[in-house]
């Protein structure tokens, strides 16, 4: 968390979910997976979220393009939306080169930019980079102590051999907050101890409190006893209709258990406990080209996406604040029509008052519908409508 500079992301305060008052600094906004090839696509979809007044975009960088150059056009053409990185790989470039633009990114966008990094994956890394994908978490611990000393202006901490090490020319104005994408036990303690914020994806809702269970362990051994910003990735299940919904969950469902490796499935199934829902899912996908959401797997789409119509998109956000997060990201599912995917930034929107009274109302009711056990369904009576509102930027 902040050991090393003196930015001091929000942070809520202890106090019950329904009650915080600072309900406002709770934040929206809306990423981008590798798989969407569309630049251009994602350009104007990031205009349009300045202009609705969500509060952030993000771009996970895989395979397809350099997030920090689409972040750098987003920049120039934005006013106030937050711009990051939901996730670099710490295996393709080096700390230096990722401060590098850090910094660049943090001057072009007026203070507008946070950095999420990742230890990616043996696929990515070794397929695409070229490098062995050996002891993940000691590499992210270097590549974050040796990003957060150069963007606080000091020397890099582990130069080679007898070279004598060097600082950015540049130090970044405010300090740019650094963001961890972490799985891992491991590597969610390291997020406590050395990030400013957690920002897992496909994590169960239910299981938040795990994985802050797991930051406070980390943050334990930090110099500074201050709270890690849960930032949640949730991939977008929704759609004007229920039928709509399911075939966006059984993507999503379907792409990560049986497409991104071994990673996803065995946390799901494993260390979640939904192995019969990941095999009832896998099996959907090899019978179909176009695979359908198993009734086994419902509560696995509620769990781990946002799951349902447009009308119930205001409760489902409700809900993942309630149960832990700090800020939502809407994942937006990729190579879908432009007009959709607008759709779903309207809906965003709606949900996005400007003084933030619906998080106080929504949360309290779904903290209360927690406590009793229960969960938002699609086939659940329809919430009424969100609100029409030109939120601005949080």
């Amino acid at each position: 968390m902040n050991t090393h500079h003196n930015y001091t992301p929000p942070r809520p305060s202890d106090e019950p979910l329904e009650h915080r008052e600072d309900a406002e600094q709770r934040r929206i906004g809306v990423a981008f997976t590798p798989f969407e090839t569309r630049a251009d696509l994602i350009l104007r979809l990031g205009r349009q979220a300045d202009e609705l007044g969500l509060d952030r975009v993000d771009l996970a960088e895989g395979w397809t393009h350099d997030s920090m150059i689409l972040l750098a056009q987003l920049a120039a053409s934005t006013q106030s939306i937050g711009l990051g990185t939901s996730v670099v790989s710490a295996w393709g470039r080096t700390p230096a080169t990722i401060a590098l633009g850090a910094a660049s990114l943090q001057s072009c966008s007026q203070g507008r930019f946070s950095l999420g990094i990742g230890a990616s994956s043996p696929p990515l890394t070794e397929g695409f980079h070229g490098i062995p994908w050996a002891r993940p978490l000691a590499r992210l611990r270097q590549t974050l102590t040796a990003i957060r000393a150069l963007l606080r202006g000091d020397r890099l901490p582990d130069a080679a051999g007898g070279a004598r090490p060097l600082r950015l020319g540049v130090v970044p104005e405010p300090p740019v907050p650094i963001l961890l994408a972490a799985l891992s036990p491991g590597s969610i303690r390291l997020a406590g101890e050395l990030a400013d914020g957690w920002v897992p994806f496909l994590w169960a809702r239910s299981r938040l409190h795990e994985g802050r269970a797991l930051l406070q362990q980390g943050e334990s051994r930090s110099e500074t006893a201050s709270r890690t910003r849960v930032t949640v990735g949730v991939p977008v299940a929704l759609a004007a209709d229920e039928q709509g919904a399911r075939q966006r969950a059984a993507w999503w469902l379907s792409t990560y258990a049986t497409r991104m490796g071994p990673l996803y499935p065995q946390m799901l199934a494993r260390r979640f406990g939904m192995a019969t829902a990941v095999n009832a899912v896998i099996a959907a996908a090899g019978d179909r080209s176009s695979p359908e959401l198993p009734a086994a797997s419902e509560n696995l789409a509620h769990e781990v996406t946002l799951f349902g119509t447009y009308e119930q998109a205001e409760a489902a956000i409700a809900a993942w604040f309630a149960a832990g997060a700090d800020d939502v990201n809407l994942v937006l599912p990729p190579n879908r029509p432009e007009q959709e995917l607008a759709e779903i930034l309207e809906v965003a929107a709606r949900v996005v008052s400007p003084h933030r009274s619906w998080i106080r109302h929504a949360v309290s009711a779904a903290t209360a519908c927690r406590s009793a056990q229960e969960t938002p369904r699609v086939s659940s009576a329809s919430v009424p409508p969100a609100r029409v509102s030109n939120g601005a930027s949080g």
